[in-house]
């Protein structure tokens, strides 16, 4: 059975693309990650259920067409519109070679220091949101009576993590948008 805590989200699945059950992927690695032979797993039922790529022809920079085994037409390709597509995550970190404990799940930097490159220390990960879209970096700054800052959470800001055994050590850097800490006050 796979575990939600061996799995990294990759990509979706977007609409079907022909009569043969080809489906429009977008993957937000490279997408050259689909010609391994790495399942492309998907949440059935509560369940995350391993599908192989039988063809993968690029579309685009970031998205292919892909045609799964088993699914051959479009009625098969139907259930996995808008399905969110896992990749285990050692399977990623050997793709991208990386050590799988370097890929790091959101949760996995509650308690860390947050410090911005050029505004310094903002405070303490207390969480996440993830109700929308954009998933948010909750931050708690130390003076207790200050809200709450919101930080969109893209891998793109992050410029190193420093990890410790002691969580009160680890910190998250950054490297924001100017103007970007402003917007919370």
């Amino acid at each position: 059975m796979i575990e939600e805590k061996s799995i990294i989200s990759a990509g979706k699945f977007l609409k079907p693309h022909g009569l043969k059950g080809e489906l429009n992927v977008y993957i937000e690695y490279d997408p050259a990650i689909l010609e391994e032979d790495y399942p492309l797993i998907v949440e059935m039922e509560g369940i995350y259920v391993p599908f192989y790529a039988e063809s993968v022809r690029p579309k685009g920079r970031f998205s292919s067409l892909v045609k799964l085994e088993g699914v051959d037409s479009q009625e098969d390709a139907r259930p996995f519109v808008n399905k969110e597509i896992y990749f285990m995550r050692r399977d990623v970190a050997e793709f991208l070679d990386l050590d799988e404990d370097e890929i790091e799940v959101e949760e996995d930097f509650i308690g860390y220091r947050v410090e911005d490159d050029d505004y310094g220390y903002i405070g303490h990960v207390e969480g996440f949101d993830d109700s929308t879209a954009n998933v948010l970096l909750l931050v708690r700054p130390d003076d207790e009576e200050e809200d709450i800052i919101y930080i969109p959470f893209d891998p793109d800001f992050i410029s190193a993590v420093e990890k410790s055994d002691d969580i009160e050590e680890c910190t998250l850097h950054l490297h924001l948008p100017e103007g970007l800490l402003e917007l919370n006050k």
